[in-house]
């Protein structure tokens, strides 16, 4: 379920003063804190079914990130001052040099070369639209995995209005990843395994 913050009596003015409330805030545990919409809200980290898709990603993808950059799954916000957005994507690839010897909670959005989010039911519309319009004018490549359709969605090239191509796969198909990265995503890693069925003679 996702929250926003009260309205207060006197409303915060600007991004910085966002920004620094939403890194104050002590949010439960597996939760986070974003800035969307010109509001703070909190939302449940990812689920537990979806620690496996994320840590498969995240092995496939660093190999060809581009020197320097590293892949994560740890819930750190980047910032968006021109949109003045904070997103704690599920996934993202980024220089490594954002994060050594830096102080604070936020990491500056130019560090990215990549992000990824995995949609559910109360995230879905945030990062198909949201997300993906701000993503859309600054980072590389933008992944969307849609939990609840099955499929990948590959966007690259972003500009001022956007990204100026994409492309969708259900998963089990192999979907390109754009440069930086060029190389070939096998999607079968984010089906849904059934368990093996018993054995009758074990019985």
């Amino acid at each position: 379920m996702t929250t926003d913050t009260p309205d207060a009596e006197e409303p915060l003015k600007g991004f910085d003063d966002l920004l620094r409330t939403t890194e104050e805030l002590d949010t439960p545990d597996g939760f986070k804190a974003e800035l969307i919409r010109g509001k703070i809200v909190v939302s449940p980290w990812s689920g537990l079914q979806y620690l496996w898709p994320m840590r498969e990603l995240r092995l496939r993808l660093e190999p060809h990130a581009p020197k320097g950059h590293i892949a994560e799954t740890s819930p750190f916000l980047f910032t968006f001052p021109s949109a003045e957005r904070a997103f704690g994507p599920d996934l993202f690839v980024a220089a490594g040099s954002a994060f050594r010897g830096v102080q604070g909670r936020h990491a500056d959005s130019e560090a990215l070369s990549l992000v990824a989010e995995l949609t559910s039911v109360s995230t879905r519309d945030v990062d198909w639209r949201e997300k993906l319009e701000v993503y859309g004018r600054h980072v590389p490549v933008y992944l969307v995995l849609d939990m609840q359709a099955e499929e990948v969605t590959a966007f690259w090239d972003p500009s001022d209005h956007g990204y100026r191509a994409h492309m969708t796969v259900p998963f089990g198909k192999p979907l390109p990843i754009p440069a930086p990265f060029d190389f070939e995503l096998e999607t079968d890693i984010f089906l849904t395994s059934e368990e093996p069925e018993e054995d009758d003679a074990a019985e």
